[in-house]
């Protein structure tokens, strides 16, 4: 009777069988917790009294209401996203760690990566019951008019993304860091640094980029008939310094804000008047689409040329943040996993083993 050794390296277990079984403890867990549940009714009521205010506030205006609303519930939802995930996935590892718990799933056939991957999609998909709370807020917006609803599609799938990264990069941190409190605060700074920090960093990174042009020292814009703008250069040259910001709009590019801003289509639509109507995040697009065209499209009358007018012909920035952001996402679950192959040689002071 021939007998089989059992190698570190042999799946002894399927790798999507334990997966489920991380995943099916980990919700099993969180759904037993009341602090989930006083958080999503926290949630859908402070959506709601945004929701609220706005629609009212935008009903003494012209034009359709809907996409100001919508725009402004995708910023939102996004923002408080980005401030629950982190909670909800930062101290998945090291959480279990510190209460002895950890160690029980090493010892058996589960493999590191499984038990990353079933953490994350638990604490994703705790995540997604936020999202999912504000969908009625977003149909609300659609009910409005103004807003197309592949716009609403892509941008609820859109804020998905950004959850499940923010999730994966709070797991990662939390298989890396000892303590549940530092893991929190480190992903917590992580997010800062894509949402904030992008910003500061542009800013100072244009002082850098400046260069010295010869600009029309008068410069009168009309618009056609179509909208786009027409300018008129006259006068003296005169010295202007611009910033180079095609340079540097590569910095924007991961900030979350940026990536679903700029993947989102036009929300608003024309009405018979010819009104458009445009909100937060379609701001935040143009803005960024200004900054990759350079000064070359957003200073007129350069060296006494006419720039054309109408939207810059740049290429889509958010393909590029999404990819530096799963980068990121996968070097940290990359490192945290390495942190839980057993046995064991090194471990920090005071770590709990079991």
């Amino acid at each position: 009777m021939s007998t089989q050794t059992l190698t570190p390296d042999a799946p002894a277990l399927g790798y999507w069988r334990g997966v489920r079984s991380v995943f099916a403890l980990e919700m099993k867990q969180r759904l037993r917790s009341r602090s989930w549940y006083v958080l999503l009714v926290v949630w859908f009521v402070v959506i709601g009294l945004v929701a609220t205010l706005t629609a009212l506030s935008s009903s003494a205006t012209s034009g359709p209401q809907g996409p100001v609303l919508y725009e402004l519930m995708v910023g939102f939802i996004l923002f408080f996203g980005l401030l629950l995930a982190p909670a909800l996935s930062a101290n998945a590892v090291n959480g279990d760690r510190a209460a002895g718990t950890l160690a029980i799933l090493q010892v058996t056939l589960l493999r590191p990566g499984q038990i990353l991957a079933g953490k994350w999609l638990a604490s994703w998909l705790a995540s997604m019951g936020f999202l999912v709370a504000s969908i009625p807020f977003l149909l609300w917006a659609l009910a409005l008019g103004g807003v197309q609803p592949l716009s609403a599609v892509v941008a609820v799938v859109m804020l998905a993304v950004e959850l499940g990264i923010v999730c994966a990069v709070g797991v990662g941190v939390s298989a890396l860091a000892a303590r549940p409190l530092f893991s929190i605060v480190v992903t917590y700074m992580l997010v800062a640094l894509l949402g904030l920090g992008t910003l500061i960093a542009f800013g100072l990174s244009g002082f850098l980029t400046e260069e010295t042009v010869k600009v029309s020292s008068s410069a009168s814009y009309s618009y056609d008939g179509n909208g786009a703008e027409e300018y008129t250069c006259s006068g003296p040259l005169m010295d202007v310094s611009v910033a180079h910001t095609e340079r540097i709009a590569w910095i924007l590019a991961v900030n979350p804000f940026v990536v679903v801003a700029d993947s989102i289509p036009v929300t608003s639509e024309r009405d018979e008047n010819g009104y458009t109507a445009s909100g937060v995040m379609e701001g935040i697009s143009t803005v960024v689409r200004l900054a990759q065209a350079g000064p070359d499209f957003s200073t007129p009358c350069i060296n006494g040329e006419v720039r054309e007018g109408g939207q810059p012909d740049v290429p889509p920035i958010w393909p590029l943040g999404l990819t530096l952001q799963a980068a990121l996402a996968a070097a940290l679950v990359f490192l945290g996993r390495r942190k839980l192959r057993t046995p064991v040689r090194r471990l920090a002071a005071g770590t709990r083993i079991a």
